[in-house]
């Protein structure tokens, strides 16, 4: 299962959206980064997946354009004032399952939404340290990026017990004393398994 989710607004800056999309699946490979329209087949049931996807991911980047926070419906409803909006549902649903969400501000200009601006249940977002792509200097950013996004995943990931991963220590067993007679002197010397042969 994807350990990233990326959670955006379709209309909202495409063209760098697109471009971190690529380059976070060139750091870390495509099959850990979900984005709805590239890793849902069709016919699936793609509300069921995007519900289970959010609740299951160790990192939401929500990426944030200068249009995230106002984009609007053909009536004049600002979508994330609308209850069934997916935007507002993936984030709710990932604060609500306790994974580490990130904002990911893209371009130079765009501003972290003040808390007083979400709908109660991502306020949240506002009070969550962000990272930025800048329009300037694009390639640095998407580098910076990939780094902290590995980084952040390198954190989630379980701690290894003591002696886990490794082979168990052989039980060979009590030592044993074998007596072998052969002419001509006699000495002493470590076998395997600890088995002492005395020459004798």
């Amino acid at each position: 299962m994807p350990r990233i989710f990326l959670s955006f607004r379709k209309p909202d800056s495409r063209w760098m959206r697109d471009r971190v999309y690529r380059a976070l699946s060139d750091r870390l490979g495509v099959d850990e980064i979900f984005k709805s329209g590239q890793s849902i087949p069709p016919g699936a049931d793609f509300a069921e997946i995007l519900r289970r996807q959010a609740a299951e991911c160790e990192l939401m980047c929500v990426l944030i354009g200068p249009g995230w926070l106002d984009a609007r419906d053909e009536d004049g409803v600002r979508l994330l004032d609308r209850a069934h909006d997916w935007v507002r549902l993936e984030i709710a649903t990932a604060l609500r399952a306790g994974n580490r969400v990130v904002p990911v501000l893209l371009g130079d200009a765009t501003m972290l939404p003040d808390a007083s601006a979400l709908p109660t249940e991502i306020a949240e977002l506002a009070r969550l340290q962000f990272l930025r792509v800048p329009e300037t200097h694009l390639p640095d950013g998407l580098e910076r990026l990939g780094d902290a996004v590995t980084a952040l995943l390198s954190d989630t990931d379980p701690p290894v017990e003591p002696g886990h991963g490794t082979a168990p220590a052989a039980d060979h067993g009590p030592s044993t004393t074998m007596t072998a007679h052969v002419s001509g002197g006699g000495s002493a010397y470590q076998a395997a398994r600890d088995q002492t042969i005395r020459l004798a």
